[in-house]
């Protein structure tokens, strides 16, 4: 068996094996050994992601260890909650991209992580990318960030499809929490549709929760020009706004009262919204947005309480 690992068998992880195996054999790593072999007998992942055939090239594992013999990296694509497990059962030489948008347990970055672990190459990956769409073949485009240039233009050359442009970055930082504080923004947006706020209040939402996340990121190192690329507002505006985007389904279905689950799927916002919350509160930092998804995620605050304190906010210029 040989080809490119990719590793977790959810929607995106589906996705980007499929859209992988346009150039070259994928191997695709499934946790449940019952799921595995429904996905390699079926040629379809009618759970994650229905309507996606699997191509030929790609095979389907149950198996670590063959998942990743003699590759030279793999695709770490299981939610961010199991992303420290499946670290610590690889071994440190294999390279490591890093798809999870979300924060390790301790509220820390995953690739920061990755490093205490041992690993030496390390990337992320994050862009506007629902994995609907991506299946699909239809045109998009991601950014591969590492501190690493090499290594981050070998997973350009292995990811770059005519339906997937992928770009290269240096700055890890602001790629990887991009994706992780737009999920966050996402289900306030939801929680706007949810209220039935209209249109000029989701404007405001996702304008002035894209200036919330760049005090964020630049806090952190990231640059500015980052925020405002492809994993900063474009990610933000994909998954803010679309129908596909179970983070701002799941703000909606909370301001209806409604449970916000989507069948098993893992909804990052949900979780990073409390930890960038303490970590804001901790570092002194005023993320408005954050802490009120925070509250009303955890039932502390009526979706009403917190878009009233919102707007109860002393005023202020729009830059200051």
């Amino acid at each position: 068996m040989s080809g490119l690992p990719v590793l977790g068998a959810g929607g995106w992880g589906t996705a980007l094996a499929v859209n992988a195996a346009r150039n070259g054999p994928v191997r695709l790593w499934a946790r449940r050994a019952d799921f595995a072999r429904t996905l390699a007998e079926g040629r379809v992942n009618a759970e994650y992601l229905p309507g996606v055939t699997l191509p030929a090239g790609l095979e389907v594992t149950a198996h670590l260890g063959e998942a990743i013999t003699d590759a030279p990296f793999a695709l770490v694509v299981v939610p961010s909650v199991g992303v420290p497990e499946l670290l610590a059962a690889l071994p440190r030489d294999l390279g490591v991209v890093l798809c999870a948008k979300g924060l390790a347990p301790d509220g820390g970055q995953l690739s920061v992580l990755a490093r205490q672990l041992g690993f030496t190459r390390v990337a992320v990956l994050s862009g506007p990318n629902h994995a609907e769409e991506i299946g699909r073949g239809l045109p998009a485009a991601t950014v591969v960030a590492s501190r690493d240039g090499g290594f981050a233009r070998s997973v350009q050359a292995a990811l770059m499809t005519p339906g997937l442009r992928v770009y290269t970055s240096d700055d890890e930082t602001g790629v990887e929490l991009g994706g992780v504080l737009k999920n966050v923004m996402a289900v306030a947006a939801g929680l706007v549709d949810g209220l039935n706020l209209g249109d000029n209040a989701k404007s405001a939402l996702i304008t002035r929760g894209l200036r919330e996340m760049n005090r964020y990121l630049t806090a952190l190192g990231a640059r500015e020009e980052t925020v405002y690329g492809l994993s900063g507002l474009g990610d933000l505006v994909a998954t803010a706004t679309s129908r596909h985007s179970r983070n701002r389904a799941a703000g909606e279905a909370i301001a209806r009262g409604e449970h916000p689950g989507q069948g098993g799927k893992v909804v990052e916002g949900l979780r990073t919204a409390g930890l960038l919350d303490a970590w804001a509160a901790a570092h002194g930092h005023d993320l408005p947005i954050v802490r009120a998804v925070a509250h009303v995620t955890r039932g502390e605050w009526t979706p009403q309480d917190g878009v009233a304190r919102l707007m109860e906010r002393e005023a202020k210029p729009e830059q200051h």
